[in-house]
Formats: structure tokens, sequence, C-alpha cells
């Protein structure tokens, strides 16, 4: 959020659709990915042997992700094909969330393959668990602090 400076962009004009990042749900947003992270999770599983156990399954992965996710989303989302032909967006607000999703697709298929190659230790068993439920904490600490601001 620092980074991108959305605070400040999620109040101009154009991006008048997304929540303030002072709204206490923008807080909770990390403890709700739980839910996205189960969506992929079972759409993910029947296909786990052509990403996790072929070669460059991993590139594959997330050139889906970036494909699907990203550049040929379902309605003209920004930064997709069907946002840069069907609205008025100015392209700077379409390349917007490009850093971020690069960053978050390169961390996702990244985390997964260390934990597939790790994952005879019991420090990768571990690990996930203790990150997971650190932003769940976080996320509803800011939920609850945001909570009390209003």
């Amino acid at each position: 959020m620092a980074f991108m400076n959305y605070e400040e962009l999620f109040l101009t004009e154009a991006l008048a659709f997304m929540r303030p990042t002072t709204d206490p749900i923008v807080a909770l947003s990390m403890a709700l990915q739980l839910f996205r992270g189960i969506i992929y999770g079972l759409v993910l599983y029947p296909l786990r042997k052509a990403f996790f156990e072929e070669d460059k399954g991993y590139l594959k992965l997330g050139l889906i992700f970036l494909g699907l996710t990203v550049l040929a989303t379902f309605g003209p989302q920004l930064g997709s094909f069907d946002g840069f032909v069907f609205t008025t967006y100015p392209l700077f607000y379409h390349l917007l969330g490009y850093p971020e999703a690069l960053i978050w697709i390169i961390s996702f298929v990244g985390i997964l393959k260390l934990s597939n190659k790790y994952e005879h230790k019991r420090i990768a068993r571990i690990l996930p668990y203790v990150a997971v439920g650190l932003m769940v904490f976080m996320s509803i600490a800011g939920y609850l602090a945001a909570l009390a601001h209003i």
C-alpha cells in the first residue's frame, strides 16, 4: 500500500469504486484471502501433477495465473485485455496493478516450489501455518483497530 501509494490513488475519481484504505474491511482483507486460497487449492488440486511434477511446471502455473487472473479476466477489469478495449480509463490506471500482480504471481509460484522441494523437512511443514496464522492475526488486529476509529 505504501509503495504504490494506494491511499492517495483510491481517492482519485478514476478509482472511486475502490474502498478507502481506512475502511475496516480493507484491513481484514488479508484474512479473507484464505477463501481465495481455498478456491485456488480446489481448482489446482486435480491439476497438481501437471504443475508440480513436470519440468517447468511452475513456470506454466505462473503463466496461467498471469493470463487468467490479470490479462484475460472475465469482464473489463483494469489491466485486462477487455479493460483496455472497453473502458475509458487512461493507460496509467491499467498498468498500475501490474507490478503488484507480478510480485504476487512470482511469490505464489516460488513459495509453492520451495514448499514442495523441502516438504520432507519439518520446518517446511510448520512454517506455512505460522505465516498464515500471523497474517490472519495481524489482519484481524488491523480490522479491530480500524473499527475503534470509526
